[in-house]
């Protein structure tokens, strides 16, 4: 069976330009601090998770194995 992956957002690196969450609201939602944040890895299809992670001006976005 194959390894469930999710979106995961680099704090370190965001920018907090919000695209990630205007493409999927469900999945990526702004902290107070400014950052982007991947809260439901599941909230969206894999290929609207993947146009947000092609959409980050910066790569902050990737999948990881979920744990």
């Amino acid at each position: 069976m194959a390894e469930k992956k999710v979106p995961a957002v680099d704090p370190e690196v965001c920018i907090g330009c919000s695209a990630c969450s205007a493409i999927c609201p469900n999945v990526f939602e702004m902290q107070a601090e400014g950052k982007s944040k991947a809260v439901n890895g599941e909230a969206d299809t894999e290929e609207n998770i993947q146009r947000a992670i092609d959409t980050c001006p910066v790569q902050a976005i990737s999948w990881k194995n979920k744990a």
